[in-house]
């Protein structure tokens, strides 16, 4: 069996090593602190079907290997590759023997006997015995019982073997961090910050994988807030909204406030280009009194609203007010998953010229802004505005989601009155607004916790290369 062993100044560093020698297949068998650094004892995949198929000689060459390492090493490394082999050995003998109906031996511990190679399996665990009744001999051959199949058990062969890759790896990558962590302890300050301001794991990881060595945690802190500035996408610089005109549809789930957001947006126009520059259209049939709101909104700024209950009247609407600066468009709330979600919005303004403002409530869940981001963000849609943010005790959550996915901050509303309570997104202001120290709650981690935040990214919610740090 190839088991080696690799050596470098750091985790991250034998890790690369070991991948450039097995490839993707890679297997962590172990790893510990040494005096030059890091020691990472690893094998590839293939080796451990060798070890399926010939388990007498796997285990000779696994106490080959184990012999010829310091004495030191079964007692640093929790799962030793003796131990380790028999382990895998051990599952995937037994996964064999529950495909073929027979009840599996009692599993032998490594470690309370010394290491010698399994008993073979009898033939009948390893091929179906053949029929001795002659009334099955003489049947045809379509009822006949059918043999296992060889690739399901060599599937699941192979799904044991990335399981145990993956907890392998997780564990690997959680011993690696709380090393740094005790190392490096304004790291782990700085860790305990961004989870408690709402940030995922997922990018405060990402956001501290890149932070330079500094013995000044002022500076550290100040590093970080830089970072999350320029992650932060927004359109300062550019022309506001008011300014720039279009077709705006603003979207979004229930309650998150679009209806008073597209007024906030027309008196601003209306402020800035007079009351003939604003068209008002809404496609909420859906919610009581929808419309003798926007319609109350517009009496205000001296606007007509109008209602289309369709696409065909929707269009109508925009060639009748196509000289019009801005035309904002209200919907209904709907749900991510709503089934009529394509029906009631997306069908409806999939028209030239149609962009869409996405609103996320700036006091919702993390995984639930995730989940509105995914389902509603569109080509047309990668423009959002934060609601309520008077309300949310924490912004790091919603700004967690603007920077993982990757979409432009437009503005923010924070409170009801129209338009004063509308600001513009300002990147800095909010990153250090995220940040401020709030009251105490019963959701913040403490130190001693912080331990299980220490384990791998998901790549569906970040990836690392759309950071600039």
């Amino acid at each position: 069996m190839n088991i080696q062993r690799f050596h470098a100044p750091t985790a991250r560093e034998a890790l690369l090593l070991a991948r450039q020698t097995f490839g993707d297949g890679t297997l962590i068998l172990s790893n510990r602190p040494t005096a030059n650094g890091v020691e990472v004892v690893a094998t590839a995949e293939e080796s451990l079907a060798a070890v399926a198929r010939t388990p007498g000689r796997a285990s000779a060459a696994a106490a080959a290997s184990d012999a010829s390492a310091p004495g030191k090493d079964s007692e640093d490394m929790a799962m030793s590759t003796l131990s380790f082999q028999s382990y895998v050995r051990e599952r995937m003998l037994r996964r064999r023997q529950e495909e073929l109906g027979t009840a599996a031996p009692p599993p032998q511990r490594a470690a309370s006997a010394p290491a010698q190679s399994p008993r073979p399996l009898p033939s009948a665990a390893l091929s179906v015995a053949p029929q001795t009744t002659s009334a099955l001999e003489r049947a045809p051959a379509s009822q006949r019982p059918a043999p296992p199949s060889a690739s399901i058990s060599s599937q699941s062969i192979v799904d044991e073997l990335h399981n145990m890759k993956e907890l392998i790896e997780e564990r690997f990558t959680t011993l690696s961090w709380l090393g740094q962590a005790r190392q490096d302890p304004i790291q782990s300050n700085l860790m305990l910050k961004l989870i408690r301001a709402g940030y995922s794991p997922s990018l405060a990881r990402g956001v501290l994988e890149r932070m330079p060595k500094s013995s000044d945690g002022a500076h550290a802190a100040r590093w970080v807030m830089d970072v999350l500035e320029r992650n932060l996408k927004t359109d300062a610089g550019q022309a506001q909204l008011q300014d720039e005109g279009g077709v705006f549809a603003l979207v979004g789930a229930t309650g998150v406030g679009k209806t008073t957001t597209a007024a906030k947006l027309a008196a601003l126009c209306v402020r800035s280009h007079g009351p003939n520059s604003v068209g008002l259209i809404t496609l909420d049939t859906y919610r009581v009194a929808a419309m003798d709101q926007l319609r109350g909104y517009g009496r205000m700024l001296g606007v007509v609203a109008h209602l289309a209950h369709d696409r065909a009247a929707l269009q109508d609407l925009l060639s009748l007010l196509a000289n019009k600066k801005m035309i904002l468009i209200d919907t209904a709330g709907v749900a991510p998953h709503d089934p009529k979600k394509g029906e009631m919005v997306d069908d409806v303004l999939d028209l030239p010229h149609v962009k869409r403002l996405l609103v996320l409530n700036a006091c919702g869940h993390g995984d639930t802004l995730d989940d509105v981001l995914t389902s509603f963000k569109h080509n047309s849609a990668q423009q959002v505005l934060l609601s309520k943010v008077d309300e949310a005790v924490k912004l790091g959550p919603a700004l967690d989601a603007v920077i993982r996915h990757q979409v432009t901050l437009r503005g923010i509303t924070n409170g009801q009155r129209v338009p004063e309570d509308w600001e513009s997104a300002d990147p800095g202001k909010l990153v250090r607004m995220s940040l401020q120290a709030s009251a105490k709650s019963a959701f913040d981690p403490q130190p001693d916790d912080l331990n299980f935040f220490f384990s791998p990214a998901p790549t569906q919610h970040h990836r690392q290369g759309m950071l600039h740090a």
